[in-house]
């Protein structure tokens, strides 16, 4: 197995950038208006998960989207 040692995984170097890209998934959430739009944005509020989930972020953020997507749903 060949490892790139040149490979890392991105993380937000300024503070801000995880306030930005949490109110931009909330804006796309917010923007939806087909089912078929919800489910990308389903899968954005995902890749938000696993992008600042390894560089740690508060859980509570995690639950706002989902209840996000949950409200929109209704």
């Amino acid at each position: 197995m060949l490892i790139n040692p040149h490979k890392q995984v991105m993380q937000p170097h300024n503070p801000h950038q995880l306030e930005n890209s949490y109110n931009k998934t909330i804006s796309v959430i917010e923007s939806c208006k087909t089912e078929n739009q919800l489910e990308g944005a389903s899968r954005m509020v995902e890749n938000f998960k696993e992008l600042y989930g390894k560089v740690g972020y508060p859980k509570v953020l995690s639950y706002s989207l989902d209840r996000a997507i949950k409200n929109k749903k209704l």
